[in-house]
């Protein structure tokens, strides 16, 4: 993606799954964060209609929709988590499309304003080298994966999506600043407080 130049500055967040990217997520939108979560993006890309979802249907067939023609995110994770190619081909469709979206999102905010992007892979992408900072969350990876299947997801797909991901440790070395979700939820937002006043400071 490239760099955007408007006056505001573009914040990765990014984290393994289960380490709690939404919690800061959510204390940096109450502090003033315009957030954007790349996830929930990419998923109302598959609406019907939406050009998006005809390029995933003619991708990866009708088998992945379900009995109202909707893609069926659970069967597309199966198909993609299972081939790399597989899920580079789907990236490929999605990215470009979300990039496109977050651009012209963020030309629309006010001078000075920090927009924060919540995604899982900016490290393994090295897409995290297009914003100006890079907020990573750490917990230690069973810490991770027992988050995950606590939240109802299956243990053998957690295990697929962590394996997946560069390990919790090496990640956090590519960040600006790393939060440490490991303890408290106040020892989490007094983190993500100094963090993000730091971010307002830096010119």
């Amino acid at each position: 993606m490239d760099i955007i130049l408007v006056a505001v500055k573009r914040i990765g967040l990014t984290g393994n799954l289960g380490s709690g990217k939404s919690t800061v997520a959510g204390i940096l939108k109450e502090l003033g964060a315009y957030v954007y979560d790349a996830d929930r993006i990419i998923h109302s890309f598959y609406v019907k209609g939406h050009p998006v979802y005809e390029e995933v249907v003619d991708a990866f067939g009708r088998e992945i929709l379900d009995e109202e023609g909707n893609i069926d995110r659970k069967r597309l994770a199966g198909l993609v988590f299972s081939d790399r190619e597989r899920l580079r081909m789907l990236e490929r469709i999605t990215h470009s499309r979300l990039y496109e979206f977050l651009e012209e999102e963020f030309k629309k905010l006010p001078e000075d304003s920090v927009a924060v992007v919540e995604a899982t892979l900016l490290v393994e992408k090295g897409t995290y080298r297009n914003y100006d900072g890079l907020i990573v969350v750490y917990a230690p990876l069973e810490v991770c994966r027992e988050r995950a299947i606590k939240k109802g997801m299956d243990p053998e797909d957690v295990d697929r999506r962590l394996a997946s991901q560069m390990r919790p440790e090496e990640k956090a070395q590519y960040g600006d600043w790393v939060v440490d979700n490991s303890g408290s939820i106040e020892e989490t937002r007094a983190q993500v407080e100094k963090i993000y006043r730091d971010i307002e400071k830096d010119p």
